[in-house]
């Protein structure tokens, strides 16, 4: 699981080694034969893992049976089978506590990397990372990571994932509930302190707006039992003071502060802008909600039938050319791809993820802390997001409902 995350920033390698992985548990179960599937983990954590993929995958195949694209529908819900047995995988490999301080200490590690990357990406003008990444692309292939014009049109920090996959910000926004976890136990508050600040830096350049508020999330959730809430309210301050500052220094942070504040405008055409066009992507994932009520026009379908559902046909959006590829948000690309029956999955997994956690003692709820925090943040429904039914979003999601799961619901007498 470890050697997935890292391999992010190489996307065809990363899924590579997230089919080998499904794989493996596959041949581990098999050599167990399902009978010794206890000792590798607990059947209510078999259970909820399963269960949560499930409330995925199903709205997928359900809205395979009349999707606009009916064949990448289906093929993208038998595809998607593969996250079964990886997600069985994840959580075995955190049933147990040396696995579960071997996997989140890593991912904390492999946030700090990224972070201290992207801070001298600041200082030099370049990621060494994905320098290096990009230079042996080149040795192999012949070719660069990122075409000349994606490296000319990145308009923020990118780190190790590049300029052709800014998605950096997001990305540790929702890790670093691992990293913060592990600061604290460390170095207690000064610790928790020092990562909060150098990985709010870097999500300030990398990220957009909803990396900022999935930060915020973050900082709230990690922050108040270990500090209070006036000295959370005063980190809160010194953040705010320091977006401002970043606001007067850096043209980037600049233009994403003023665009929020054109939120305030009373038009239609303020609001659409400070959203970055998201409001006409609403509007049109509304109209395929309420002309595929009960089952969506299909998983990635959106890009299909968003010409039909256009609430502005003719004018040029504010992303630029061609329709938009997803909803941006997580409760409208789940209602207008998948319909009412998607949604009702979706919840029920909720639910249930939801209930493991109530009834839970304090430890399991110890374990399962920064999995639960950073599955909560990624999923938070007032916010806008990536495409959930995408390959590497999708992946990212299922990743933390299986750590989650094997966290809370660890193998008895752990």
């Amino acid at each position: 699981m470890l050697a997935f995350v890292a391999l992010w920033p190489a996307p065809g390698v990363a899924e590579g080694v997230m089919v080998l992985g499904a794989l493996l548990a596959i041949a581990k179960l098999a050599m167990a034969r399902f009978r010794g599937g206890v000792s590798l983990l607990s059947g209510p954590a078999w259970a909820l893992t399963s269960v949560l993929f499930f409330a995925y995958w199903l709205p997928q195949l359900l809205s395979a049976t009349d999707a606009v694209d009916q064949g990448r529908a289906l093929r993208e819900s038998l595809i998607d089978l593969r996250y079964l047995p990886f997600l069985w995988l994840v959580a075995i490999a955190v049933a147990d506590e040396r696995g579960r301080r071997l996997t989140l200490v890593g991912l904390a590690v492999i946030v700090a990397v990224w972070t201290v990357d992207a801070l001298l990406e600041v200082v030099l003008g370049t990621s060494p990372l994905f320098a290096g990444i990009d230079g042996l692309k080149q040795l192999v292939s012949g070719r660069p990571m990122c075409t000349a014009e994606e490296l000319a049109s990145a308009d923020r920090l990118s780190g190790v994932l590049g300029p052709c996959n800014l998605k950096l910000g997001v990305v540790l926004a929702s890790l670093s509930p691992f990293a913060l976890h592990a600061a604290g136990r460390r170095w207690a508050l000064a610790g928790w302190l020092v990562a909060a600040t150098a990985i709010g830096l870097v999500v300030l350049f990398a990220g957009s707006r909803a990396s900022w508020l999935t930060y915020a999330l973050v900082l709230l959730l990690s922050g108040w039992r270990l500090l209070g809430w006036q000295r959370l309210a005063g980190v809160f301050a010194f953040g705010a003071l320091a977006v401002l500052v970043l606001a007067f220094l850096s043209p980037e942070v600049r233009q994403r502060v003023d665009r929020t504040t054109q939120v305030m405008a009373a038009d239609q055409s303020g609001m659409d802008s400070a959203l970055s066009g998201r409001s006409r992507i609403w509007g049109a994932a509304l109209c395929m909600a309420g002309e595929h009520p009960v089952n969506g026009v299909g998983v990635r379908g959106f890009r299909d039938a968003f010409a039909d559902c256009d609430p502005l046909p003719g004018k040029q959006p504010a992303w630029g050319e061609g329709p938009a590829l997803h909803a941006h948000q997580l409760v409208l690309e789940v209602l207008s791809e998948t319909g009412v029956l998607g949604l009702l999955l979706w919840l029920a997994g909720a639910a249930l993820a939801w209930r493991a956690w109530r009834y839970a003692d304090a430890a399991s709820r110890d374990r399962a802390r920064p999995a639960m925090q950073a599955l909560v943040v990624t999923v938070f429904p007032l916010n806008t997001h990536l495409a959930f039914y995408s390959t590497f979003w999708g992946g990212l999601t299922l990743m933390l409902a299986a750590l989650y799961a094997g966290s809370l619901l660890a193998r008895r007498g752990d």
